[in-house]
């Protein structure tokens, strides 16, 4: 028979309170994500609002509270090094004194706001699209209204590289019932779309696409006829350079088939991408590398961090009536947010200043001076763990001396030298590179060569590792490079 009874156990519990959640939530937010999720929080909290004071001398002291831990702690919870073994309760929210009204995250000459008028500055204004250019375009062809809806079905079809998708028989499907066109109409109107600019739009395939731009040069032009039969008959003996085959199957000589394979080379084999239709972006870096004659610093751009404060007149009407509990919620709210977003602050300075430590080398010579660097070795220098290491890291940019760069890029495998040291797998393809820009372009050097001169600096890599980093970098093998000089001469 079982009999009801008290057990008395210790254990170990990892809390996720709802502080910690939005620390971590903040922490992987990119900077334009984050000033998004700030000025959402600003339209929904009343308590919050942003600090729009120009040029003011704001005190910057972390908010204190005996219940919160450093900001090391504060993600050891996250990384399972925390010993506390019962769930702690919440603490109780404190009613807003004066100093409330003038903290804010971070120092800053600016304030920041959902109103910037530094915003102005980027055109808001979007390129048209290739479709909306095409549409354009067949509005002055006079067109039947029949053939103009078939028109804009074709254009529908038109990927953004120019191509049409999809076969005719498609684009008469999709015009019934209330267009009952024929084959030969939608291919006729197909033919005025392909009279558009840019020049080779609406071809089915590479051929046709080259053939359509030849067609547009004078019928003057030498090897024209020869090169639209290269095109349109011929274009996989251009991909496997069958010179001597393709002057029997054109019967021409061989000047005329250098000029024929030069037009061709001279088409776009992408019409539609000289169409830009994307407004450009923007990386905005989070922090700045600059050199002192104390060495590397690493500082915060503050125009990335929002200022923000609570709301002081709110405030003093809760201390004055504590009973508005959805105010009370709010105010702790906010108080989360400004922690939350101290320690984002604090956490990214710390790693970006931990990897400029250990890659003084790049600031200092370039790639070629890159040393070995994984997330572990940054997680214990410091001393937090890899999870959050791998999410200050991600999405967050640096502003150096030697170019905007990702926190990731500067992590890198790592192979054992000769010495006994370990060199960077960027530092190895950096001096590929190197080796490959300054060889002789008439006897180019193969991965082999290329894996025995890094051998003899002390760099054992196999032939295998070199055409890999070679191909990573995009870059053509030492055949082609050598056929490209001599096209080039």
């Amino acid at each position: 028979m079982m009999k009801p009874s008290l057990q008395l156990r210790i254990g170990q519990q990892l809390t996720m309170t709802p502080q910690l959640q939005q620390a971590i939530r903040l922490l992987q937010l990119p900077a334009l994500d984050l000033q998004a999720h700030v000025r959402e929080t600003l339209e929904t909290n009343i308590m919050l609002e942003a600090d729009e004071e120009l040029g003011a001398e704001v005190p910057v002291e972390p908010i204190r509270d005996s219940d919160e831990a450093p900001v090391g702690e504060d993600y050891a919870e996250l990384d399972g090094n925390s010993t506390i073994g019962d769930q702690r309760e919440e603490p109780e929210v404190e009613i807003a004194d004066e100093a409330w009204g003038e903290q804010t995250t971070g120092p800053s000459d600016s304030s920041w706001s959902g109103d910037d008028d530094r915003n102005g500055d980027y055109s808001n204004q979007r390129a048209q699209t290739l479709q909306e250019q095409l549409i354009d375009q067949l509005a002055l062809a006079h067109l039947s209204p029949v053939d103009a809806a078939i028109a804009r079905v074709i254009t529908d079809a038109i990927s953004d590289d120019g191509y049409l998708q999809g076969g005719l028989d498609n684009i008469v499907a999709s015009l019934k019932p209330e267009i009952d066109a024929s084959l030969e109409d939608v291919e006729r109107v197909l033919g005025a779309v392909q009279s558009l600019e840019p020049a080779g739009v609406g071809a089915r395939n590479l051929g046709e696409c080259i053939a359509l731009q030849l067609a547009q040069l004078d019928p003057a032009t030498p090897a024209r006829e020869i090169a639209l039969k290269v095109a349109l008959e011929h274009l996989d003996l251009v991909a496997e350079q069958q010179w001597l085959l393709l002057r029997r199957q054109l019967r021409c000589s061989e000047v005329d088939l250098e000029m024929a394979v030069a037009l061709v080379r001279s088409c776009h084999p992408r019409p539609g991408t000289a169409v830009s239709a994307g407004q450009a972006e923007y990386v905005i870096p989070d922090v700045f590398v600059r050199r002192t004659e104390h060495g590397w610093i690493v500082e915060m751009n503050q125009a990335t961090v929002p200022r923000v404060r609570v709301n002081q007149s709110y405030a003093n009407l809760l201390s004055r009536s504590p009973d508005h509990a959805m105010l009370r919620t709010q105010l702790q709210e906010a108080r989360w947010l400004m922690r939350s977003l101290e320690i984002r602050n604090e956490t990214l300075v710390k790693v970006a200043r931990c990897i400029v430590q250990r890659q003084t080398g790049f600031f200092d010579h370039g790639e070629e001076a890159m040393e070995p660097l994984i997330l572990k070795d940054v997680a214990e220098a410091v001393e937090m763990h890899e999870s959050t290491i791998s999410r200050v890291t991600t999405a967050k940019y640096m502003h150096t001396p030697r170019g905007v760069f990702e926190f990731r890029y500067f992590f890198s495998s790592h192979v054992a030298a000769a010495d006994g040291t370990e060199m960077s797998s960027t530092a190895i393809r950096a001096k590929i590179r190197k080796l490959i820009h300054q060889e002789n372009t008439e006897n180019p050097l193969s991965d082999a060569k290329l894996a025995e001169i890094l051998s003899g600096e002390g760099i054992p890599v196999a032939r295998r590792t070199v055409a890999k980093y070679r191909e990573g970098m995009q870059i053509a093998p030492s055949n082609e490079r050598k056929r490209a000089a001599a096209r080039a001469s």
